[in-house]
C-alpha cells in the first residue's frame, strides 16, 4: 500500500494550523483556497482521517490532527536539512537531532556533550524538549524525536531503555539546619521536619513511593509542589526540607542549600536512553547517541 501525498501538502497542513485558517494560508503559499483544500484533502485521504475541523469562524486540529502536527514539523525540518546539506555535501556534515530529556538531566549533563559534539560537528542542530518522564516517553514513542532520556520504568514494549546513570535521591535542607550538620542520614533522620515533596503525578515521586513502601518507611509531607525547583525554593525560605534527585540539587557552591546523602538503603532512580525498538538513528544521531554513552554512565559522584 503507497501512501500517496507530497512535501507541500505538509507545509498546507502547518500553515492552516500555525495560521489559523485557509485564507492567510493560502495567501502566504501564494495559492487559492480550493487548492490548499485539495492539498489538505489529499494528505487526510493518505492518513486516513480527518486532521481539521473546519467551521465558519475557525478551523482546529482533530485528535489525529494533534499526534500529526509534530511529526509533520519533524519531517520538514529533516527534509529541508537535508536539501541545504546536499548543496554543499562534500564541504560540510549537516543534520537535525531532535531528543526528548527529563529536565534536571538536560541541565546536569547534557550541556557537556553537546558541546564537544559540536566541536566535531558545528553544522548539527538539536532540538531539546525537555519534557516530564511521561511525556518524554510520548514523544519516543511517536516518532517526535529519535531518542529519549528518560526515567526507568516505561512498560511500552515498543521501546527499549539502556541504563545510562545512577542518581541517587538526596536531603536538600539550609546550610543551618541541624540535618547539615551530620555527613549522611537514615530516612529515621527525616521524621519530625516539614517535608517538601512533588505530587504523585511525578515520576520521581512514585520511584521514591515505591522504594519506601519496600522497607516500610513513609514519608509524611506538609508541602506538595509539581516542580523540583519550587521545593528548593521552599526549602531555601527555610519552610522544610526535602527528599530529592541529586541531579535536580545545587552544586557544592550554592550560598544556602547543602545536600547530604541518604542510607540505609540508598533509593536511586536510573536514567537512560530510550529508543523505538527496531528503529535505526539517523548518522548523526547515532554518532551523539555513542558520545553520550561513553561519556556518562555509572553512578554520580557522592553527595558533599
Amino acid at each position: 500500500m503507497s501512501i500517496n501525498f507530497e512535501a507541500l501538502d505538509l507545509r498546507a497542513f502547518i500553515s492552516v494550523v500555525e495560521l489559523g485558517g485557509f485564507h492567510r494560508a493560502a495567501e502566504a503559499l501564494n495559492m487559492s483556497q480550493p487548492a490548499l483544500s485539495r492539498r489538505i484533502q489529499r494528505l487526510e485521504s493518505a492518513v486516513g482521517a480527518a486532521l481539521l475541523e473546519r467551521t465558519t469562524r475557525r478551523v482546529a486540529l482533530t485528535m489525529v490532527g494533534r499526534e500529526m502536527l509534530p511529526l509533520v514539523r519533524r519531517m520538514l525540518d529533516e527534509f529541508d536539512t537535508s536539501i541545504f546539506a546536499m548543496r554543499d555535501l562534500g564541504s560540510r556534515r549537516a543534520g537535525l537531532i531532535a531528543l526528548a530529556c527529563v529536565p534536571t538531566a538536560a541541565f546536569y549533563f547534557l550541556p557537556s556533550v553537546i558541546a564537544r559534539f559540536q566541536a566535531q560537528y558545528p553544522n548539527i542542530r538539536f532540538r531539546i524538549l525537555d519534557l516530564s518522564a511521561n511525556d518524554g516517553l510520548e514523544a519516543v514513542a511517536r516518532g517526535e524525536v529519535e531518542f529519549g532520556i528518560n526515567l526507568i520504568g516505561g512498560s511500552d514494549a515498543e521501546l527499549t531503555f539502556e541504563p545510562l546513570i545512577d542518581d541517587p535521591f538526596v536531603l536538600a535542607c539550609r546550610h543551618d539546619h541541624a540535618l547539615a550538620q551530620k555527613s549522611s542520614l537514615g530516612w529515621a533522620d527525616l521524621e519530625g521536619d516539614p517535608l517538601v515533596t512533588v505530587s504523585r503525578s511525578s515520576g520521581n515521586r512514585a520511584i521514591l513511593d515505591a522504594a519506601l513502601v519496600k522497607i516500610g518507611v513513609r514519608l509524611d509531607w506538609s508541602f506538595e509542589v509539581t516542580h523540583l525547583s519550587t521545593s528548593l525554593g521552599l526549602v531555601e525560605a527555610g519552610l522544610g526540607i526535602s527528599v530529592l534527585p541529586k541531579l535536580a540539587t545545587p552544586g557544592a557552591d550554592h550560598p544556602i542549600i547543602v545536600t547530604r546523602p541518604i542510607r540505609d538503603p540508598e533509593v536511586s532512580r536510573t536514567i537512560g536512553v530510550v529508543r523505538r525498538r527496531g528503529v535505526k538513528l539517523a548518522p548523526a544521531a547515532e554518532r551523539f547517541l555513542e558520545m553520550l554513552l561513553g561519556t556518562w554512565r555509572g553512578p554520580l559522584p557522592a553527595s558533599g
